[in-house]
């Protein structure tokens, strides 16, 4: 009986715990220590700190790093190698750790580990029980307390790699998601009293990170106050519909990711990897908003069994993912890993260094790149990413249709999950073929609130699910001078998957009609859009035309409109054309639809490829008065290329060419798998 009643008192005070923090999660801000936008990149390896290691062994580690030119690491306090199974605690195996980052000058990001079997690799996301609450929570005193007193210490990662992909099955998360649904006020939106899905469980996986992100933080900031807080999401192709970056901010100091080409980027070939990460890295950049960014996680060495696509990375690789996060404007990187585990799941690999713990290609690689910025540290401290006006949006709602409506054993990747992503990727490595620095956001990232909108470009591609609270944000968009370009299935669906396209569709006015019919088109075909031929594929869409002013014709249907809405345009195709020119791997046709649409916003790039460069990408960032280009060639062929500038570009210098590139004036020599930074 006495038993009982305290589970009961348990169960009571766990409820008003939950029904609290929901209440802080609200309202409360974050007074914190912050990593500035005008700090030099960093760029280092995690130490894996594991029973076995001697003294001397993690000496080594440090004073590697120090001699490659990196200054800062991760580590995983991993609780089960500190708490002993009698109570008590040893950290002596970290303090090692620790006092060799004061002795090398590394800082140190300590990433929370709490007690978790031996074989789980990625650690915890989500508390399991009100006692595993409790433990959690206990671990933090006592590491926190403890490892505050370094200097070495830099900030703390509250956990590895949030992202679940779906809502765990235990106790807590069910009480959790109880007090939640029952705090929901009735939306005002009810899809006009249809029967709909229930996306309740996708929506309380994105409030369920930002509240446990958030007892995380306070907990820490209970014992360390003042110490940076960063975070790094994972698989972000897949898992960013569960992320609420705008959230996080409140309680983060800087944002972060890991971008794993075996492990993230299947959605790319082995020569999309370098574009692979400079999606990512826009991404990441969109949902740190204000604050600064870095790449958490990038892949040091070989796979034996782990990684859905095992590779080693080689030098040139290693050299383009970190020139591709800095020209995205990030303030460092960190390898996954600097030394290999022993034992366990990826023991022996991912490491930059190889068993003789001597510097691989790799690490050498990283050392030029560190070298580098460490020699023009105030260029890439002021640099900032050379914003063209253009944005790609993506739809969390979208993303979960898409899954929602899976069918089983569909055979056509543009419906598979995907699809949605693809789309918008096909965009992203068409514009960033032409050498425009794009930017990858959430709709719920883009600043709506502005009151001019002119030079200003939003892309919507397959984005099949738009929810009513951006119907006259967009609408807004346009009629202060934006430019919308609208392709595939776009706003086929509002947020709960009611198809709201037939009679009263919301958006007639600002696409310029409604729509007739979707056919299926069981094979690739062509649409020709203003005069351009462009490839297409699935389904293609007819129009009935309002207010648009026919752009293209098809068997006597009307393929595509333009309409003028307020003093902005809209650029209606309801064919697949981003994900046509990903799947037929021809993006010059869509390049030169843009060309022609976007001629006004294109004209005003400070640096551009003078046409499309199949396999190239280009980033821009600016500093100062002066800009700076990365240049990538993954395609086989050695190029010459002409380059466009606004900014009358004068003795441009190279900055890094590790492929015997050339440069003269505005005209490049790029070798295959070469990287070039020039500073205009």
């Amino acid at each position: 009986m006495k038993q009982r009643s305290m589970k009961k008192i348990t169960l009571s005070l766990t409820k008003i715990i939950i029904a609290g923090l929901l209440t802080v999660l609200i309202c409360s801000g974050y007074a914190k220590a912050q990593t500035s936008m005008n700090d030099v990149p960093m760029i280092g390896a995690e130490v894996f700190i594991e029973p076995g290691q001697t003294p001397e062994e993690i000496d080594g580690w440090f004073k590697s790093m120090k001699n490659a030119g990196m200054s800062v690491t991760r580590i995983r306090m991993f609780e089960s190698y500190m708490h002993k199974p009698d109570g008590s605690w040893d950290y002596s195996l970290f303090d090692l750790a620790f006092k060799a980052g004061e002795k090398y000058n590394i800082k140190i990001y300590a990433n929370l580990f709490p007690a978790t079997a031996f074989t789980d690799v990625g650690g915890f996301k989500f508390p399991k029980s009100d006692e595993n609450l409790a433990a959690i929570s206990n671990y933090i005193k006592h590491v926190a307390n403890h490892f505050k007193q370094f200097t070495s210490l830099y900030g703390w990662v509250p956990v590895n790699e949030p992202g679940n992909g779906a809502v765990p099955n235990d106790s807590f998360a069910k009480n959790v998601f109880y007090q939640w649904k029952t705090s929901q006020r009735t939306a005002s939106y009810n899809s006009n009293g249809y029967p709909v899905f229930d996306f309740s469980d996708q929506r309380f996986l994105v409030y369920y990170n930002v509240w446990f992100l958030d007892w995380l933080v306070k907990e820490i900031h209970k014992y360390d106050p003042t110490k940076p807080i960063h975070v790094n999401n994972h698989d972000i192709f897949k898992n960013v519909a569960e992320y609420d970056f705008p959230q996080w901010r409140k309680f983060l100091t800087s944002l972060g990711g890991s971008a794993h080409a075996s492990w993230h980027f299947n959605y790319f070939d082995r020569r999309q990897f370098a574009m692979a990460m400079s999606a990512n890295s826009e991404i990441i950049r969109s949902g740190a908003g204000d604050l600064p960014w870095l790449m958490t996680e990038i892949q040091g060495g070989n796979n034996v069994y782990s990684g859905g696509n095992p590779m080693c990375p080689t030098k040139e690789e290693t050299s383009q993912w970190l020139w591709t996060t800095i020209g995205t404007g990030s303030k460092g990187a960190i390898f996954w890993c600097l030394n290999p585990r022993s034992s366990g799941f990826e023991a022996g690999e991912w490491a930059m260094l190889d068993f003789q713990d001597k510097p691989s290609e790799r690490m050498e690689a990283a050392a030029v790149v560190a070298k580098v910025i460490d020699d023009n540290k105030e260029l890439f401290a002021r640099a900032r990413v050379a914003e063209s006006g253009i944005s790609i949006l993506y739809s969390r709602e979208a993303l979960w249709v898409e899954k929602k409506l899976l069918p089983n054993g569909s055979k056509y990747e543009a419906r598979d999950v995907g699809g949605v992503m693809k789309s918008a990727l096909g965009y992203f490595e068409t514009l960033s073929q032409m050498g425009v620095q794009v930017s990858l956001q959430e709709m719920g990232e883009y600043d709506f609130s502005k009151e001019n909108y002119t030079g200003k470009v939003i892309i919507l591609s397959h984005q099949i699910s738009i929810a009513s609270s951006y119907w006259p944000q967009i609408k807004n968009f346009v009629s202060k001078g934006g430019k919308l370009i609208v392709d595939g299935l776009t706003a086929y669906y509002d947020e709960n998957a009611h198809c709201i396209l037939r009679q009263g569709f919301p958006l007639q006015d600002l696409f310029g009609g409604d729509i007739k019919e979707f056919q299926m088109m069981d094979t690739a075909f062509a649409e020709t859009i203003d005069g351009v031929e462009m490839p297409a594929c699935l389904w293609r869409g007819s129009i009935f035309t309002q207010t648009g002013k026919v752009a293209g014709i098809s068997n006597g249907d009307t393929i595509a409109v333009f309409n003028k809405y307020g003093k902005g345009h809209v650029i209606w195709v309801p064919s697949m054309l981003g994900f046509g020119a990903r799947c037929s791997k021809d993006y010059a046709p869509l390049s030169h639809f843009l060309q022609k649409e976007l001629s006004n916003v294109l004209a005003t790039q400070p640096i551009m490829f003078n046409n499309i460069q199949p396999q190239l990408l280009m980033k821009t960032l600016r500093s100062g008065n002066s800009y700076i280009t990365v240049i990538i060639n993954k395609s086989k062929e050695t190029k010459t290329i002409a380059l466009k500038t606004t900014i009358g570009a004068t003795h441009p210098q190279l900055l890094f060419n590790d492929r015997a590139g050339s440069l003269q004036e505005t005209a490049v020599t790029i070798n295959p798998e070469g990287t070039m930074v020039i500073k205009w």
